[in-house]
């Protein structure tokens, strides 16, 4: 089952049903990229990676206590256009595990892989998918009127043992549907 498709007038639907199964399909660096190559799109990432503070509503879901975290901050582009930002926070345990995670280019499969690899598995993700008025910075970045309301992912990645690994906020720019699938069963 695809996990995006872009639509004829650039309409992205994000599939999340089975989009963090494929992030290494074809040898991508993580879903964003096979997902959007597998619907026909040009991938391409700005990253930058800095260690600072977690943003204060973030912290009680990252669940540290520790002064630092790694942040990475990303513009995901489909050819020239920018489609969404991208902030992901790992606590410092998880860097020290797995150091690729605070390196530009994590490797085939991104940071979810690198720390699968370190034994921290993600094994349970929620998304919590909410509006939000888009900040001066988020405006001029995705072409929009600040307060316009965004759609935005707020994905927190925990490994079997309940520990949060990694938190990531995607803001995303106009013409996004998402998808979820319920098992009924």
């Amino acid at each position: 089952m695809p996990s995006n498709t872009i639509g004829a007038d650039g309409t992205i639907t994000r599939d999340a049903r089975s989009r963090y199964r494929q992030r290494a399909e074809g040898g991508a660096h993580g879903a964003f990229e096979a997902e959007t190559k597998r619907a026909g799109g040009s991938p391409r990432a700005e990253i930058d990676v800095v260690r600072g503070p977690a943003p204060a509503d973030l912290t009680d879901v990252l669940g540290s206590t520790e002064s630092e975290v790694i942040i990475r901050r990303r513009r995901m582009y489909d050819g020239d256009r920018l489609v969404q930002l991208a902030d992901t926070y790992i606590p410092a345990f998880v860097a020290e595990a797995a150091p690729a995670v605070a390196q530009l280019d994590t490797g085939t499969g991104g940071i979810i892989s690198r720390m699968a690899d370190a034994g921290l598995a993600q094994t349970d993700v929620v998304e919590d998918v909410s509006q939000t008025p888009a900040t001066a910075e988020q405006a001029e970045a995705l072409g929009v009127e600040q307060g316009e309301l965004l759609l935005t992912i707020l994905h927190t990645g925990r490994t079997k043992d309940g520990r949060t690994v990694e938190v990531t906020r995607h803001v995303l720019g106009r013409g996004w549907t998402l998808r979820y699938g319920v098992p009924l069963d």
